[in-house]
Formats: structure tokens, sequence, C-alpha cells
């Protein structure tokens, strides 16, 4: 098994073949498609994954691998609180190390404008009684060691947690196996099968399946699916460059950042690495179609996106990526099966240098592996998670905006009831598809 993100180049470890028939089927075989067949086959619910590539090939293994309650949009957090319950179950439930620890996250602060943005969340996580709490410069320094520069303050929740997303998802993936459900990676969903505006099936580049309700948990690709069958949602990708490091000497057993650096402990005793908010949006016809909706967000953070004319041949949004296709014809998706952008050399050293700048005891940081991942961002970045109203039998959960991971489980279980017809246990009006036509403002969720 691959130690870090993977590609297409992997062997397949299900490979198949997909059945003629499966009562529900789903669209992408990331953590959110894999948590959510887990929990309708363990209703006895007959339940396909239909994966273009390689099961959490893409963001669910490049992601940071945090498992976070702090800094959350205040209608995701009930769902995280359940998230972090069930992650505890289902790594029980696996039997593999998959590296969950509960040893923090800690938001760095430099300004009385951090701090600001601080104490505003703490009016939300005590609603919920969460353990989050503000330190000061001195204990901010005592929590996290041999930092160069003393912070103005800090938040951190310790009883947030930690995972390798490489072996957490795979793994979730084989304990759904064990429990019936059926797994079909190099597999793309080319086309869904609508009469009398209800979901018949789904066609395959290896055949038909029958099927009365699907979801669509593709990731970076489900707005280009879901364009194909008259459904549209302002979904964008953005790139972003991560490190990992050799092992080094314990500066702090959890997550950190700030505005330049964010780092993770490992389960190998190094670091994971990335820039504190810096990302990079390729400009294509759905970044223009979708324009006026990112509008709020932009003047929220106007300097944490970079933008570049051209996406790569093949991507969602490349100028060049077809947005029609037939039955028979070959499709976007088998054309690029794992989305796996190249690290940017620049992001790189500033990464490198910004860690040891804040850590100058580390002289020389050996990388042991960098990748590139694209997240599936939103306009008010927090997700879809809805059924579509005008096709009978279809759902779709994506636009996870960089926080799938660690809300995983929590949205896999949503959903299974929502396939279910039965109550979701949460309010999920803010995440309704409708938002972005019903006329409602965008109300963009913390950039913490």
């Amino acid at each position: 098994m691959p130690t870090f993100p993977f590609s297409e180049a992997d062997p397949i470890q299900h490979p198949g073949p997909p059945p003629k028939a499966s009562e529900v089927v789903i669209v992408g075989g990331g953590i959110i498609g894999v948590t959510t067949a887990l929990f309708l086959a363990k209703r006895n619910i007959p339940v396909t994954i239909l994966e273009k590539g390689r099961v959490a090939a893409e963001q669910s293994s490049r992601n940071w691998g945090w498992i976070r309650k702090q800094g959350r949009d205040a209608d995701e957090l009930p769902i995280v609180i359940e998230a972090i319950r069930l992650w505890r179950q289902l790594a029980e439930e696996c039997g593999e190390d998959i590296g969950l620890t509960e040893t923090g996250v800690t938001y760095l602060a430099k300004s009385d404008k951090d701090m600001a943005a601080f104490e505003a969340f703490m009016k939300i996580a005590a609603s919920h009684d969460l353990d989050t709490r503000l330190l000061d410069g001195d204990e901010t320094a005592t929590l996290i060691r041999g930092m160069s520069r003393k912070f103005k303050g800090a938040m951190t929740t310790p009883s947030d947690m930690r995972a390798e997303p490489w072996l957490a998802v795979p793994a979730l993936a084989r304990l759904a196996v064990r429990h019936g459900v059926r797994i079909v990676e190099n597999c793309a969903a080319r086309t869904l099968e609508i009469s009398g505006s209800r979901v018949k099936g789904v066609w395959t580049e290896a055949g038909y399946i029958e099927a009365s309700t699907v979801l669509v948990a593709g990731g970076a690709w489900s707005s280009l699916f879901l364009k194909r069958h008259g459904v549209s949602i302002p979904q964008l990708s953005v790139r972003v460059t991560v490190a990992a490091t050799e092992p080094l000497p314990e500066i702090y057993a959890g997550a950190a950042a700030d505005d330049d650096i964010a780092f993770r402990r490992r389960q190998d005793g190094g670091y994971t690495l990335a820039a504190g908010g810096s990302h990079l949006l390729y400009l294509g016809p759905d970044a223009f179609r979708h324009v006026t909706k990112y509008l709020p967000a932009l003047r929220a953070n106007p300097f944490g996106t970079r933008y570049f004319p051209f996406a790569p041949p093949g991507y969602p949004d490349a100028w060049s990526t077809s947005r029609a296709w037939g039955l028979e014809s070959q499709s976007p998706f088998e054309r690029l099966r794992v989305l796996n952008p190249l690290p940017e050399p620049t992001k790189l050293h500033s990464i490198d240098r910004n860690f040891k700048r804040l850590f100058p005891q580390f002289e020389t940081v050996r990388l042991k592996a960098s990748w590139g991942g694209m997240i599936d961002a939103m306009p008010d970045v927090v997700p879809v998670v809805d059924r579509v109203e005008a096709v009978g039998g279809l759902f779709v959960a994506t636009g996870m905006s960089g926080h799938g991971f660690g809300i995983g489980p929590g949205i896999g279980r949503v959903v299974s009831d929502l396939i279910q017809g039965n109550r979701s246990g949460h309010d999920l009006s803010r995440f309704r598809l409708s938002r972005f036509h019903d006329g409602s403002a965008i109300r963009p969720g913390p950039a913490l």
C-alpha cells in the first residue's frame, strides 16, 4: 500500500465487475461516498460505489489529516461533533491503525484582529460545550515549543484529532466491503438514465446498472457530472500544495496554523506542512460563469486566492474539457482517472522557509514527499448536502471546501438517512442546493 497519496499507477484493490442492478449507486469513492455506503450497508441496503480511478486517490488522501471542531461554521459544527464520535467508532471497527489520535488543534494569532475572530468562535464553542479555549502569548509558547516569535495568543481545542488520510479512507472502504458494499475502481459513471423525472440507472464505461437512487459525491468532478443533467452547482476547485517531512523532534503533538504555515504531527514522526491560507484557482468557464456568487468570499479574504488563466488539460474546469459526451463515447472522467496536480515549486520553497523561520532549530528539513490537491470549494465555504428536487432519486453531497475528511463520517451518516427518507437529526437548511438559485444572500462561512 502506498504511504502517501495514490495515483493511477497504484494497483486496483476493488476490481469489480459492476453489478447489473443496485438499489443505490454512489458516484465517487472518497470519504463521503465510502462512509455513506457503509451506513447504508449497515441497514442492509444494496449499494455500489463507482470510482473512476482509485478509492481516496484524490482529495480524500491529499488533505492535511485534521479532524477538527475548532473554527467550523456554526451550521456544520453539530455534524462535526457527531463525526468525531463516529471516527472513534469506525476506527475500532476497522481493526486497522489509521493514526487516529486526540492531540488537539491550535490556531495562532498574530494580531488583535486574529484574537477577535477567535473570540467570536468562542461564543459558538460555548453553546456546544466544546473544550476550546483562548491562550495568551506565554501559554501559546508553552504549548508549542521552540517557536522563534511570540504570538499575540492562540485558540486551541485539545479534543480535536488527527489521522492519516491515505490509511483511513482505504481502511473504511475495506470495512464497507465487509458489510456488503460493492466497490468498483477504474469504472467511471458516464451519465444517468432518467425517465419521467426519476433516476432509473447509471451508464458506466462497463455497461448499465439499474438503480432507483444515485448519490453524486465526486468531489472536484461533481459539478461537471451534474451539469450534463441540467443541475447547476457553483462549485470550483482550488489547487493546494502539501509536503511531508522526514521524522523530526516533536514540537507539538497536534495540528497548528497561522497565516503563513500549517503543520501537523504525523504517525511516522514527521510533519505534514502546507501554506496557512493560500490556494490557486484556475480560471475556466465555470469560474467566469459563477464569479458573482464568489464575490462575498473574495471580499472577505481578497489575498487568499491566486489566479492562473489555464488549467492543465483534462481538469474539471479546463477550457478544453468536454461538457457534453454520449453513452458510447469516452467521458472526461475516463480521460483523467486521478486528478494529480503537481506541487508548486515556489510554494514548496515558501513552506520550507516559513516552517524553518518559525522553528529555526531545524536548520535542515528534509522532505520525504510532496503533492498537490484540488479542493472542491463553494462560494460560502460550506457543502451542498441535498436531494435534487427536479430529479427523483438523485442526491448530491459535494463542495466540502477542504473540510471533508474530518466531517466525512458525519456527512456519510446524514446522507444515508436522507436516502432512506429518515430524519437526519440536524438542520440541513444551510446546505440546501436551492440556496444558490432562490435569491438567498451568499453568507460565507468562517475563514478560520
